[in-house]
């Protein structure tokens, strides 16, 4: 039996825990003496506690994030409730900042604070010699990343086949947006590219295709990322994919011109723009060239096959919905083929808190912590913002309807403001934003279009069913027949089959 269990309740199952295998792998000594056991939010708390003390462990080590403290704190009270001799150690970023106060704080033994990948084993080490009594929040020593042992051989077989494989290169961000965790980072740090590079050779020597970067600021170090792009189109082989989040205005010539040869849909940059509002991106600390970033992604959609992922965030101090929608319609001009629009989160420690009084910020009390309302956007408003946010989701990034959406904004029209009365037309016409059949949406949308919009019926129905038939294994659309009111399925056996639907195409979204 294990002396030591590492444990974390993921988001779903695809999503492989990096920091786990990080702290398993650096366990020296102890790595024999200890197991990891991954878990998702939706499972059974009693479930989760019974799988752990199943291991009998003396320690239990636990990764505490924002999508998972709710559930992971119901799990820690169960354990001590059972078994209240056993030592509980949290880590991660939810328990690194703002420790005062936190429910599942105060029922574990001890907290280490910060990036803990060394810290671990030297507070277990103590723990399971009894020669030390460590303070109950321990802060980490920031460790030295080339002496790090790599985690990478802790992806199993079945890891390969079925979950997300995530790589990084560096640590840190160099930039200070105080909605991020990122910008209580010290300056970027990089792994020696030599022993990155040759880690990334055992994952494709074993049969691995899809490479998710966490790097904050992929392109940030020319020399470092122009070698990870050759390393890759050096081994190019059918079906290899690149995650990268990238900073938007910095994309030199060198870099084009190895991005230019990877071919259609190999890589994904993830671009995270959040506003283009001048005087909000001040507020927020923000840095960047809005013109050279235009330049960049003309290049990415004119000359490459990239796979643009955008992010815009509804809620920062000082933004009201015109200018969150003036920035989505430039936006949706610079043609990205998916546009995340993201509420704003509170996260615990960001500097983001300066701002509360004099913008009115109100956060939700509990995780995700999103924002209420600010001084610009009312309650009222910000729920309309995130209905817009689901149904873009669903219709636009879905890629479903990608020649029907042209139809909302002809004419020069607003995209935002179309589409903003299509999200209002649509929950009034269902009141739901989540268990909604694809042929509902389908139908919603033609109803629209010829009702709301004034398009001709036969322009409608054609431009949906292309849409609708590029997947050829769909059945045959009716759009002439009930109304999406009438088609709209109930909460019983329908319902469920679209759930699983839903959740099919959400993973299927997160491989790629």
């Amino acid at each position: 039996m294990p002396d030591i269990v590492l444990a974390t309740l993921n988001a779903k199952y695809i999503h492989a825990s990096f920091g786990l295998r990080y702290l398993m792998a650096n366990l020296g000594e102890l790595r024999d003496r200890a197991c990891m056991a991954e878990f998702v939010i939706n499972q059974q708390p009693l479930e989760i506690v019974e799988v752990i003390l199943a291991h009998e462990p003396r320690i239990v080590g636990f990764g505490v994030y924002i999508w998972n403290v709710e559930q992971t704190t119901e799990v820690v009270a169960l354990l001590k409730r059972i078994r209240p001799e056993m030592i509980i150690i949290l880590g991660g970023p939810e328990v690194s900042y703002e420790t005062e106060g936190q429910e599942i704080v105060v029922l574990a033994d001890h907290v280490i604070t910060g990036e803990a990948d060394v810290k671990f084993a030297d507070v277990c080490r103590g723990l399971l010699s009894g020669d030390l009594s460590p303070q109950k929040v321990i802060a980490a020593e920031l460790p030295a990343l080339n002496n790090l042992a790599s985690p990478y051989d802790l992806y199993t077989d079945e890891d390969l086949k079925n979950r997300v494989i995530y790589v990084e290169a560096s640590r840190g961000c160099p930039f200070t947006c105080e909605f991020c965790l990122s910008s209580l980072d010290i300056p970027v740090r990089a792994f020696a590219t030599d022993a990155f590079l040759a880690s990334m050779q055992s994952l494709l020597d074993r049969g691995v295709k899809q490479f998710k970067f966490v790097d904050r600021t992929f392109n940030l170090h020319l020399p470092t990322s122009s070698a990870i792009l050759q390393f890759f189109l050096d081994r190019w082989r059918e079906g290899l994919f690149l995650h990268f989040e990238m900073v938007p205005d910095r994309l030199p010539e060198q870099l084009r011109g190895l991005i230019r040869q990877f071919p259609a849909g190999a890589v994904q940059f993830e671009v995270g723009i959040q506003t283009f509002d001048d005087a909000t991106s001040k507020n927020i600390s923000r840095r960047q060239n809005l013109n050279r970033l235009e330049d960049n992604f003309r290049f990415l959609r004119e000359e490459t096959g990239v796979h643009i992922h955008a992010d815009l965030i509804v809620g920062l101090p000082g933004e009201g919905i015109e200018s969150f929608g003036r920035g989505f319609d430039r936006l949706v001009r610079l043609g990205p083929q998916e546009i995340q629009v993201g509420i704003l989160k509170r996260l615990r420690g960001t500097p983001i808190v300066r701002h509360d009084d004099e913008y009115r910020m109100i956060y939700a009390p509990h995780p995700p912590y999103e924002i209420l309302s600010t001084r610009d956007i009312p309650f009222a408003d910000m729920q309309r913002m995130r209905r817009f946010a689901r149904y873009w989701d669903i219709v636009a990034n879905s890629g479903n309807f990608a020649g029907t959406l042209k139809l909302l904004w002809r004419d020069g029209a607003s995209p935002f403001v179309e589409f903003m009365r299509f999200s209002d037309w649509l929950h009034t016409t269902l009141r739901r934003t989540h268990l909604i059949a694809l042929n509902v949406i389908a139908q919603s949308l033609f109803d629209f279009l010829i009702q709301e919009n004034a398009v001709d019926r036969e322009l409608a129905a054609s431009t949906l069913e292309a849409d609708w038939h590029r997947t050829p294994s769909r059945e045959a659309l009716n759009l002439r027949g009930k109304s999406s009111v009438a088609e709209a399925p109930s909460a019983t056996r329908a319902a469920r089959r679209q759930s699983r639907h839903m959740q099919s195409k959400e993973n299927d979204k997160a491989m790629v």
